[in-house]
């Protein structure tokens, strides 16, 4: 498989000779300067292009756009999206034209990846990624108070919640709100409580099907023009798979993923496996998952979770945790054999190991959430250990 590595560009405080000492040399990344709903221009996707070859000793090259941004006008379904369905479709022209041909991308209302805590410490000094459910559910209940949060919920969980918030600081609501809105990087809206509300209410009371056909509709839009310039779209989980906030999510577990796919049947509607997003799942099954549409896997985000009865979870390393990691990496490598056998170019999946702790020299440093070098350089070298592993016993290509 493609060793990838996510790169937020020149602010990212992982640098690129950085990158090209974990052994990696797909780079990752997207203009996240240019505002959703903006056409990437030729310029700009080459200005990109030149950072990653200015040393031309490094040997990166943009394997995967993460992510070109869906505008919030179009997940919402609104009438006047047409200029937006241009600009997009002329991003996967330039983009084409420019050689880069794999886009990683989601449909999740709002908010992309969600997480309580972005340094929940570690024995040993290191952090994790970590979601709670008491503080999730103390913030919607409590400090969004958003109607209808506190149904369904069990009252145990729901009196944690309220203890929580009753015990919370105003630095700690502060932080909470801070965490849950770093998920969007690229992102140029950061909502406060009062915003927050804002943007959910424009959704109103949107259901489950109502954004699949939201769905459908771009994917119909798109999906022609990435077939005629040879891109693959791939779209990513909802991270955590679940309604959020009252909003609902769709590519959650396995069923979502067939009617994703059905949507518009065409190899240019792929799909991005997750193994962290769709491992937060109780109900997902994620070798099953990858075994099933692996033909359909044109990239792999490759992390663990460890989840706990309530619905909290955190992120584990990368072959600990609840998901069989062997298992997966078993089913991407055996279908880059068939991929392989059949004759095709790019028979490689591209991965990138996702989501790293915390760890040694990186603690305090300036890092995306989720993104520092030791913690990703780690599972990086774990991943390639089991990739090895099976190459060796089973055959199978790297």
């Amino acid at each position: 498989m493609e060793e990838t590595w996510r790169w937020f560009g020149p602010d990212d405080a992982v640098k690129l000779n950085h990158i090209r000492q974990t052994g990696a040399r797909g780079i990752v990344t997207a203009l996240h300067q240019i505002p959703y709903g903006v056409v990437w221009t030729v310029e700009e996707i080459e200005k990109r292009k030149a950072l990653l070859a200015a040393d031309a000793l490094l040997g990166l090259r943009w394997s995967v756009v993460e992510s070109l941004p869906v505008h919030e006008k179009i997940r919402r379904g609104d009438a006047d999206c047409a200029t937006l369905f241009d600009n997009y479709r002329q991003s996967l022209r330039n983009l084409a034209a420019c050689g880069v041909k794999v886009i990683c991308y989601n449909f999740m209302p709002v908010l992309d990846w969600t997480r309580t805590e972005l340094r929940h410490p570690l024995v040993g000094g290191g952090n994790a990624l970590r979601f709670n459910a008491h503080e999730y559910v103390g913030f919607d209940v409590f400090m969004l108070e958003r109607e209808g949060a506190a149904e369904g919920v069990a009252p145990e969980l729901l009196t944690r919640a309220k203890a929580w918030v009753d015990g919370a600081s105003q630095a700690q609501k502060d932080t909470l709100l801070s965490s849950i809105m770093a998920g969007l990087p690229g992102a140029f809206d950061r909502y406060d409580i009062p915003g927050l509300r804002g943007i959910l209410a424009q959704y109103g009371q949107m259901t489950a099907a109502d954004l699949k056909r939201n769905l459908q509709r771009f994917l119909e839009e798109i999906i022609p023009t990435a077939e005629e310039v040879g891109i693959t779209m791939c779209m990513h989980p909802d991270d955590p798979p679940r309604p959020l906030f009252g909003l609902p999510r769709i590519v959650s577990n396995e069923q979502d993923i067939a009617d994703l796919l059905d949507m518009v049947d065409s190899p240019a509607n792929g799909l991005t496996l997750c193994s962290g997003s769709l491992g937060a799942g109780p109900g997902n099954d994620v070798p099953a998952i990858a075994r099933r549409f692996a033909h359909r896997v044109k990239f792999a985000h490759l992390r663990n979770v460890a989840k706990e009865p309530d619905g909290s979870f955190i992120e584990s390393d990368h072959l600990g945790g609840d998901v069989d990691m062997v298992a997966v990496v078993e089913a991407l490598l055996t279908e880059q054999k068939r991929r392989k056998e059949a004759g095709q170019a790019d028979w490689r999946i591209p991965f990138r190991p996702d989501h790293g702790h915390e760890l040694l020299d990186d603690v305090g440093k300036p890092t995306f959430p989720g993104y520092p070098a030791i913690g990703r350089m780690r599972g990086l070298a774990e991943l390639r250990g089991v990739m090895a592993a099976l190459a060796s016993v089973k055959g199978l290509p790297l």
